[in-house]
């Protein structure tokens, strides 16, 4: 059994310091959103063998505020389509059993909906956990998991 975990970056601002998609931080509300939701992982007890993280400025002040985690940025998980991002997904080891991706919309999104077998609204700041009854990451595929959980930050306030 795997399990995969989607975190989207809070609430970002519109703009960058340098005018760049990649540089933007998050807003006031990313920020205290970003801190309840690692309360709630904390108080859940969520622990992860592997966590995968776009470079994106969103996304390293997201890990940041949720805090506790240990993340390899991963470039290819900034701006990445449904097929890339499972493409990541079904090339990590088997070793890890519980996979965290922290990064973007609409892939996520997207993610989300195709391993689970239905439709998710995944908004900034929220978190799902799927199910993967397979014993390796290779086998993850259309409607091959379960949503477990679906925590968003609207919910924990």
């Amino acid at each position: 059994m795997k399990s995969l975990t989607l975190l989207r970056h809070a609430k970002a601002e519109s703009d960058s310091p340098d005018g760049s998609d990649i540089a933007r931080p998050l807003s006031e509300r990313g920020r205290a959103d970003a801190a309840r939701m690692g309360e709630q992982m904390r108080r859940l007890g969520v622990e992860f063998d592997l966590v995968l993280a776009s470079p994106a400025q969103r996304v390293v002040d997201t890990l940041e505020r949720v805090g506790g985690l240990s993340a390899r940025f991963d470039e290819r998980i900034y701006n990445a389509s449904t097929d890339e991002l499972l493409g990541i997904v079904r090339e990590t080891g088997d070793q890890v059993e519980r996979l965290m991706l922290v990064g973007h919309n609409p892939g996520f999104e997207r993610l989300a909906s195709r391993l689970s077998g239905s439709a998710i609204d995944f908004p900034t700041g929220s978190l799902v956990e799927i199910e993967l009854p397979i014993s390796h990451w290779e086998d993850a595929g259309e409607g091959s998991g379960s949503l477990v959980r679906f925590l968003r930050p609207k919910d924990l306030a």
